[in-house]
């Protein structure tokens, strides 16, 4: 982290009666992202009520800091621009530089992360309001709803931000100040059962209104997350859940039964009261939320309870509603002593959304001991266990968790691709095929690699290769059979010399030959390799600078594994000349090599390849580098 090394501007130095020195104006210095600039601000904020005031009359020092308190809550617009340096901000949305903004947001999420572990909670709600009225932040927010999959789908108001001009407005006007938000747009999908899951459509400023505020919230939702959570966090995936089931039930020693838990309309059944009496963001705007209703046939509903599903901020809200079942449970079944002998009730807890796995010594103890525990802990926000879908499982039998089947099979646990996921992939294939009776080879391809890419890349961590050779031969058989009635009058030689070629040493490649003379050919499962999936650690958190190194050590880990992420580390390799920038010396493989991440003066991230022990010393000197500049500022 840079920090600036010019003093404050304007700032003279002043005695006060009581003897202490404070400065008679705060002003920033020039240039965006200025850390001292910031922290000078926050300190008026949040230290006005520890300086002394002494009875009956008012030091100079006092009524030039409360005077500057006042200014500085009135003038938000006076405050954005020493905040966010308003000055070089462009004008146009096409000029916003975006390499800044994200770095200005990551900065103050990391800092209002230091401040909750220090216990400093007003300076977590400073912070907090310095970046929900930042313009960085109000930007980038606009950015995120405009530029993913929702961003032609409009709300009740009918209203798409979809020129520059319209994008650049909704980061003016997206304003806590008369802020109100509109019903929510109810509609309904499909669910695997037949049922259907109601989703709730925001408009396009409440979208952004609730991605800036879940940029203030995210940052204290992974640090007070339980540390078995994998849903909806960042830096975590499925195959992190699924690979900590397989810890947790791999050895000959490990627990045998399972509690597979779910909840019941976990969105829709939210306790309204328990969220805003212990979800640490502005109350109002909150409230706002959660009360605004929705419009159905052309009717207003009220909205009492849940978290509306569509909305870019109920994530973040399930998981802290959920957090904290872990902690209890590990609190009440531990290691303990039994008449001289210890005794360890194996309960482990893996939770992904609304979906969790307990695991037990006994299939009493988690029938008699943790499903109370958990029904009461569900009970207090207003949820509840499905009882069709809540079992208690031998390991023996097998278990389906996030696509995937685990099962122990006489001697080692292994874990599959569930039936129901390899049906549902076969079958959205078939109905692909079936639906392009009429179309191009190369059309069909096209359609079919992106399905096929998918299930493969989510199921090569785990014990696939019986079901990649199923897989492959399902998919011939169903375009074999799309060939056949393509041309009913021909023999199978010609159907398959026009549709097939050998590609190297695979015989019967679904080929097509483009008008620009390339082979594009259907991606077969078994040409993907299995391996081993890397978990991420339950305590990392990407807004803890400290876990810094371990997240580029892992990006480099898994670079190495793709043909992209290994030749991105050849070009580092020859642009150095193959030496290290900290010391030096030629790069080998023997002394190992990380990828070392930094900000540039333009914003914009740069990599190094560093040896191991260089990346080391670097991080090493940055956070002692960093502690003693706070400690020579005070903070």
């Amino acid at each position: 982290m840079e920090y600036c090394s010019r003093r404050l501007s304007g700032k003279t130095p002043y005695k006060s009666r009581n003897g202490r020195q404070t400065a008679r104006n705060v002003q920033s210095c020039e240039g965006a992202g200025c850390q001292r600039s910031e922290r000078a601000i926050v300190m008026i904020v949040i230290g006005v009520q520890n300086l002394p005031h002494p009875k009956g009359e008012q030091t100079s020092a006092w009524c030039l800091i409360t005077r500057e308190l006042i200014e500085f809550l009135k003038g938000v617009k006076q405050m954005d621009s020493k905040m966010c340096a308003t000055s070089d901000v462009a004008k146009e949305w096409d000029k916003i530089d975006w390499n800044k903004a994200n770095a200005y947001v990551k900065k103050l999420q990391m800092r209002i992360v230091k401040a909750h572990q220090e216990g400093k909670h007003s300076k977590v709600k400073s912070l907090q309001w310095l970046l929900t009225h930042s313009f960085y932040a109000r930007a980038l927010a606009v950015k995120r709803v405009t530029e993913n999959r929702g961003k032609k789908t409009a709300g009740v108001d009918g209203v798409l931000w979809s020129t520059p001009k319209s994008k650049y407005e909704a980061i003016l006007n997206l304003k806590r100040k008369n802020y109100k938000p509109q019903p929510l747009k109810r509609v309904y999908i499909p669910k695997k059962n037949g049922k259907k899951r109601p989703l709730s459509i925001p408009t396009m400023k409440d979208r952004a209104m609730q991605t800036l505020y879940k940029f203030a919230l995210e940052p204290i939702a992974e640090i007070t997350a339980d540390p078995n959570s994998y849903g909806f966090r960042i830096g975590r995936c499925t195959q992190d859940a699924i690979e900590q089931c397989f810890t947790s039930l791999n050895k000959a020693k490990s627990p045998k039964w399972v509690l597979e838990g779910d909840i019941k309309g976990c969105f829709d059944n939210i306790s309204h009261e328990w969220i805003l009496n212990h979800i640490p963001l502005d109350k109002k705007i909150l409230g706002k939320w959660l009360h605004c209703g929705y419009i159905e046939t052309g009717k207003l509903f009220p909205t009492e309870q849940g978290s509306p599903q569509g909305s870019a901020i109920s994530p973040v809200i399930c998981n802290m509603v959920l957090d904290g079942l872990e902690t209890k449970l590990k609190a009440t079944y531990h290691k303990t002593q039994t008449k001289g002998k210890a005794y360890f009730p194996k309960v482990n807890f893996i939770r992904y959304a609304d979906d969790f796995i307990i695991t037990g010594d006994t299939k009493e103890l988690l029938e008699h001991g943790v499903l109370p525990i958990v029904e009461e802990f569900m009970a207090e926000r207003g949820l509840k266990l499905s009882k069709e879908k809540t079992v208690i499982t031998h390991i023996t039998e097998g278990f389906d968790f996030l696509g995937c089947n685990i099962r122990w099979y006489k001697d080692k646990l292994l874990t599959k691709p569930s039936k129901k996921n390899y049906k549902a992939v076969v079958d959205k294939i078939r109905s692909i095929i079936k639906s392009n009776t009429t179309s191009k080879q190369e059309d069909v391809i096209r359609q079919l690699n992106p399905v096929i890419r998918g299930w493969v890349n989510y199921q090569k961590y785990n014990v696939s290769s019986q079901a990649f050779e199923r897989f492959d031969f399902d998919v011939w058989r169903s375009l074999w059979k799309w060939c056949c009635r393509r041309h009913p009058k021909k023999g199978k030689q010609w159907i398959a010399k026009k549709y097939f070629r050998r590609i190297g040493t695979r015989g019967w490649t679904f080929c097509a030959t483009t008008q620009d003379g390339f082979a594009l050919k259907l991606i077969y499962a078994t040409d993907t390799s299995i391996i081993r999936f890397l978990k991420t650690k339950s305590e990392a958190t990407p807004f803890d600078s400290k876990w810094e190194e371990y997240f580029e050590e892992r990006d480099t880990m898994r670079m190495m594994r793709e043909i992209k992420g290994r030749k991105k580390i050849t070009a580092l390799y020859q642009m150095q000349n193959g030496i290290c920038p900290y010391c030096n010396e030629r790069i080998t493989m023997e002394r190992g090599f990380q990828i070392h991440t930094i900000l540039g003066k333009d914003y914009k991230e740069k990599h190094y390849l560093l040896h191991a022990d260089c990346h080391r010393k670097i991080h090493y000197s940055i956070e002692k580098d960093e502690l003693a500049l706070l400690e020579q500022q005070g903070l």
